[in-house]
C-alpha cells in the first residue's frame, strides 16, 4: 500500500462554490488506496505567485479535475505519485498533466500567433481552455464561438499573466506594447502573500492566503469569460455585419454606419485585418441614444492612438450648429471636436454627407 505523508509546510484543499482548507500535522498519513477516485493537484507551498493559483483553479473547472483536491508542497517524490502538477517539478509533460515552466530549455508558447512564454496558468490553459470555455457556456468544443473567445481572452487576460510570471516587458522602445494588462491580476495576487511584518508566518496562515490567491485569480478569469461572451461576442458580430455592408453605404467602402449601438472600436481593428479590409475604414455613422442625433467618428490609426486615419476638415474644427452648417455646405450639423476625431448632425444623411465631404478633403 502507498502512503503519501504530507509535512505541516503542505496542504490538500478542494472546492464546493469556493476552496476549502485543511491544514495537515506531520503526523497525519492518507492511503492512497482510500482516494482512489480522488484526483490530487500538486503545487509548491511557500510563496505563491497568480500562474499557479490561476492553474489550480482551471484545472478544477475541468471534467478530468472537477473533484480535485490540491497539495501543496516541494517533495519531488510526493509530487510525481499525484495526477497533475504545476509550477513546480520541472517538468512540462501534457500527456501526464505536469505543467512547469521553470526548467532550462522551455519555451512553450501559445501559438495562434502569441509568441509570450507560458506560465503554468498558460500552459494548463494552452490544453484545457477550450473545454472550459465550451463547458461553461454548454457549447460544443469544436463550436467556432468557443475558438474566438479561446484566443480573445488569452490575449485581453492570460497572456499579461504569463508574461509578468516570466519577467517579459510589456513594452519595448518605440514600439506597441508586448501584451495587455487589463487586470494588474499579478501584483494584487502578489499582494496576498504573507507580509514580512506579520507576526503569525505559519504554513496555515500561508495557506490561508494562497486560498485568497486562488479564489481571486479564479473570480476574474470566470467574469473575463462572462463578459466575452456576453458582450464582446455579440458586439463582435454586430461589427462584423455592419463592415461586410460597408459598401452599401458609401461607394468608397471607408464608411461603416454602425446598426445597433455597441462597444466597436477594438473589434473593427481585429476584423479589419482578419477580413483583410481594403481600404481601411476611415469614418464610423452611429446614433447617439442619448439624444436621437448622429455621430459621425473618425477610426484612430491603432487601438492605443489617438491620432484619426483621416480626421474631419479643419476648417470644421470647432465649430457648432448654424456656423458648422453654413461652413460645411451640410445643414443639420450639430458640432466638429477641436482635434477633428468626432462631429454630430442632427439626421443620418448629414451624418454621411459629412463623412463623404471629409472623404474628399
Amino acid at each position: 500500500m502507498i502512503r503519501i505523508r504530507i509535512s505541516a509546510g503542505e496542504l490538500l484543499f478542494g472546492q464546493t462554490a469556493s476552496f476549502r482548507w485543511r491544514a495537515l500535522t506531520p503526523s497525519k498519513r492518507f492511503p492512497f488506496s482510500s482516494m482512489a477516485t480522488m484526483k490530487l493537484i500538486g503545487t509548491h507551498n511557500g510563496s505563491f505567485h497568480c500562474d499557479e493559483a490561476l492553474a489550480c483553479y482551471l484545472l478544477r473547472l475541468t471534467d478530468k479535475f472537477s473533484a480535485a483536491k490540491v497539495v501543496r508542497t516541494r517533495d519531488l517524490q510526493i509530487l510525481d505519485s499525484l495526477d497533475a502538477v504545476v509550477d513546480v517539478g520541472g517538468l512540462y509533460d501534457p500527456t501526464r498533466d505536469r505543467f512547469d515552466h521553470h526548467q532550462h530549455g522551455f519555451h512553450e508558447v501559445l501559438g495562434h500567433g502569441f509568441t509570450t512564454k507560458l506560465s503554468s496558468a498558460g500552459l494548463v490553459y494552452k490544453h484545457y481552455g477550450m473545454e472550459i470555455i465550451s463547458r461553461k457556456l454548454y457549447l460544443d468544443e469544436g463550436h467556432p464561438n468557443v475558438y474566438r473567445l479561446f484566443l480573445a481572452i488569452y490575449k485581453s487576460f492570460m497572456e499579461a499573466i504569463d508574461a509578468i510570471d516570466n519577467g517579459i516587458n510589456q513594452y519595448d522602445i518605440d514600439q506597441p506594447p508586448n501584451y495587455v494588462n487589463n487586470t494588474n491580476l499579478s501584483s494584487r495576487v502578489g499582494r496576498l502573500n504573507l507580509d514580512w511584518l506579520d507576526r503569525d508566518q505559519s504554513s496555515e496562515k500561508e495557506d490561508e492566503a494562497f486560498q485568497r490567491a486562488v479564489n481571486l485569480a479564479g473570480g476574474e478569469f470566470l467574469d473575463m469569460l462572462n463578459f466575452h461572451a456576453r458582450s464582446w461576442l455579440p458586439a463582435r458580430s454586430i461589427v462584423m455585419e455592419c463592415l461586410l455592408a460597408r459598401e452599401n453605404v458609401d461607394p468608397s467602402k471607408e464608411i461603416m454606419v454602425l446598426t445597433k449601438s455597441c462597444p466597436w472600436k477594438l473589434h473593427i481593428f481585429e476584423l479589419e485585418e482578419e477580413m483583410k479590409i481594403d481600404p481601411l475604414i476611415k469614418y464610423v455613422i452611429y446614433q447617439d441614444d442619448r439624444n436621437k442625433t448622429w455621430r459621425i467618428q473618425a477610426v484612430a490609426i491603432s487601438p492605443d492612438k489617438f491620432e484619426s486615419r483621416k480626421p474631419l476638415p479643419s476648417l470644421w474644427r470647432g465649430l457648432e450648429y448654424d456656423k458648422l452648417s453654413e461652413v460645411a455646405g451640410i445643414p443639420g450639423c450639430v458640432f466638429v471636436h477641436m482635434s477633428g476625431f468626432i462631429g454630430g448632425n442632427l439626421s443620418y444623411e448629414g451624418a454621411l454627407a459629412m463623412a463623404r465631404v471629409s472623404l474628399a478633403y
